[in-house]
């Protein structure tokens, strides 16, 4: 095999821009099938995109035998189900992120994948994004030092559709997304900072639901310990009046700020001196990294982002919110 063709499952706002166009102009890579279950947006999505088939009816994607690779692009209440049925075909899985609901599925996702043969990736796209490269060589290089402690903050006001009682988005649902908005945007940074620091090795937290505008957690604090040493801790607040988004790494002989989601620049401050990198992202972000998922499944190359690192994610996330898991029972 010279080319991975994929079939997309769940052709929705984050494969327009963000995944869809790069899984077709990644080398090696061609996108050949889209699933929706609404017919006439699955028709829509492949005739503005140039693809040839689509479908209403995953399985029918999966049985495609044009269809070697499949990316699961759908809630996480899902990505367990059809990451099973694709191992199932033979056939390896990018999913989106978070992995899954919780970390018990994630298990079950590698195993079935192991079992089968196949390679399980998950969309933790920052991991090959330039900006964050420059970071961890940073780090490697020794320029702050022994790493100490990494702090964490985001705090952000409801979104509009958090109003919509009657009409909540999937993102606030734990049934279809294994809790609140820091589960969708929490994990990107933790798994972040697996990437740089290390694997997490203790976990714990605080979670509460402030503003009682849906059933999940709005408020989660966490506290961690990297397995070389770095201790870090974390607050996400989606129920806040202002918004602000920061990560700062500090070593025995400087400090790294930098954004998880923003565009501002890296800032290096070490020795009285501030260094900043201005480092943009490419158009379609997921493309580096499915440059590297298509050179892993081809054989030329590996991806950093997997089954495993991506269950990581999810065991943290576990730990930080079990409290508040325990004391609620509307999550899975």
């Amino acid at each position: 095999m010279n080319t991975v063709r994929w079939g997309i499952i769940g052709c929705g706002n984050v494969t327009e821009v963000k995944s869809g166009p790069a899984l077709q102009k990644a080398q090696g890579s061609a996108l050949v099938a889209v699933m929706r279950r609404d017919a006439a947006r699955a028709a829509d999505y492949a005739a503005r995109h140039g693809v040839p088939r689509w479908y209403d009816d995953a399985a029918r994607l999966i049985a495609d035998p044009e269809v070697d690779a499949v990316y699961v692009a759908t809630p996480p209440g899902s990505h367990m189900e059809y990451t099973l049925a694709a191992a199932a075909a033979g056939k390896s899985v990018y999913v989106e992120k978070p992995m899954a609901r919780n970390h018990a599925e994630c298990l079950r996702m590698i195993e079935a994948c192991d079992r089968a043969g196949v390679k399980l990736f998950v969309a933790y796209y920052r991991r090959a994004l330039p900006r964050f490269l420059k970071v961890k060589r940073l780090l490697d290089d020794g320029a702050i030092g022994l790493v100490r402690c990494v702090t964490v903050t985001l705090f952000a006001p409801p979104e509009s559709d958090d109003l919509r009682r009657d009409d909540l988005p999937w993102r606030v649902r734990p049934e279809l997304s294994g809790g609140g908005r820091f589960l969708d945007l929490g994990s990107h940074t933790l798994d972040l900072l697996d990437f740089l620091l290390g694997p997490v090795v203790e976990a714990a937290g605080r979670a509460d639901n402030q503003a009682g505008l849906y059933p999940a957690e709005d408020i989660v604090a966490g506290v961690w310990k990297h397995d070389r040493g770095a201790i870090g801790s974390g607050v996400w607040c989606f129920a806040a009046g202002t918004r602000h988004e920061m990560n700062e790494i500090v070593g025995s002989a400087g400090k790294i700020r930098f954004s998880s989601f923003g565009n501002d620049p890296v800032l290096l401050e070490r020795g009285g001196n501030v260094e900043r990198f201005e480092i943009e992202h490419p158009p379609h972000v997921q493309q580096p990294l499915i440059q590297t998922v298509v050179d892993d499944l081809l054989g030329r190359g590996v991806c950093p982002s997997t089954g495993r690192t991506g269950a990581r994610t999810s065991w943290v996330m576990d730990r930080m919110l079990a409290d508040w898991r325990a004391r609620s029972t509307r999550v899975p």
